[in-house]
């Protein structure tokens, strides 16, 4: 079953030989469309953008996006110069929207096999469909907090989530892991997995809360955080592995956070360890119980970020711990 919403193609739309569940016909605010939509069950939609308010206006099909199933959704474009460029294109596709077309033709052949990204990242320019998500969000008064392993295994998932669980007693927070699954296992719906693709779009559905932690994994464009922190686990077999790839991984670093995570080196010895590695390192961690949510050093780390609310849990650590098994609940 199928939805179509038109304006300047109306007659155009009227042609294809589908069946029809809801068809609209004007021009309509996005918030009405959202509202309309968001929980109404039809196979595709075929929308005329010119039946969408403000359409020129890239935020309108951003909003869009965000709130809708785009994988179900055909967009009918228009034949001004500005959706016909190369920059608008890749916006579009920036924000997950890949069934466009300018045609019938175009419309018929998406009904049947639509697009995944894979078949528009020929015309897909990241530099310049990329929007600045970051001053959009922070004006939210929302700060994005990026965690990084450095060496392999360095523990940035499970580092995510104790983060999470102590910051969520002062603040409004959500964790975002890239390109990986691994946070189903915490069962915890506000802990998003997502792709690259995908990330910005996450990015915006939670601007309202006060942080967004990410589990950077591969992910290269930190520019997307306020700060990073990089995860080295410092144990003799993981340094030598981490020089091996690059000698010069250090000196590439030596201006960013550096945190030590399941770490043995004692505070009295790092400053043998910054010596040696010529970086300085922004905090030590040892390897900790994931079950315990009110870690010292955890609040401690989160203090030092600027979570000045984090500072009263510093000293208190009654070792309180959840059930052994009290996470798994299938």
């Amino acid at each position: 079953m199928y939805v179509i919403i038109a304006n300047k193609y109306k007659e155009m739309l009227n042609s294809l030989d589908i069946e029809v569940i809801k068809d609209l016909t004007g021009v309509y605010d996005v918030d009405d469309i959202i509202n309309e939509f968001t929980n109404f069950y039809y196979d595709r939609m075929i929308l005329d953008v010119t039946a969408l308010k403000d359409y020129n206006n890239i935020d309108t099909l951003q909003k869009l996006s965000i709130n809708l199933d785009m994988s179900k959704v055909i967009l009918l474009l228009d034949d001004s110069d500005e959706s016909s460029s190369g920059a608008y294109l890749s916006k579009l596709i920036s924000m997950g929207i890949y069934n466009f077309t300018r045609n019938l033709e175009g419309v018929r052949y998406l009904l049947q096999n639509p697009n995944s990204y894979r078949d528009v990242a020929h015309i897909h320019n990241v530099n310049e469909s990329s929007p600045n998500y970051v001053e959009t969000i922070t004006s939210n008064n929302t700060r994005i907090i990026g965690v990084k392993n450095l060496t392999d295994g360095a523990g940035a998932t499970t580092l995510v989530y104790m983060m999470k669980k102590h910051l969520e007693v002062n603040y409004s927070v959500c964790a975002i892991e890239v390109d990986k699954r691994d946070f189903v296992y915490f069962d915890d719906s506000d802990m998003v997995s997502t792709t690259s693709m995908d990330l910005a779009k996450e990015l915006m559905k939670n601007r309202d809360v006060n942080v967004i932690l990410i589990d950077l994994n591969e992910y290269t464009d930190t520019d997307i955080c306020n700060d990073v922190i990089y995860l080295i686990e410092p144990s003799i077999l993981k340094l030598n592995k981490l020089l091996k790839r690059d000698r010069r991984v250090f000196e590439k670093y030596q201006d960013d956070k550096i945190v030590l995570n399941q770490s043995s080196v004692q505070d009295s010895d790092l400053n043998i360890f910054e010596y040696e590695a010529k970086a300085k390192v922004f905090y030590n961690i040892p390897s900790l119980d994931d079950r315990n949510n009110t870690s010292k050093e955890i609040n401690g780390l989160l203090s030092k970020l600027g979570f000045a609310k984090q500072s009263s849990g510093i000293e208190e650590d009654d070792g309180s711990k959840n059930k052994l098994l009290g996470m798994f609940k299938f």
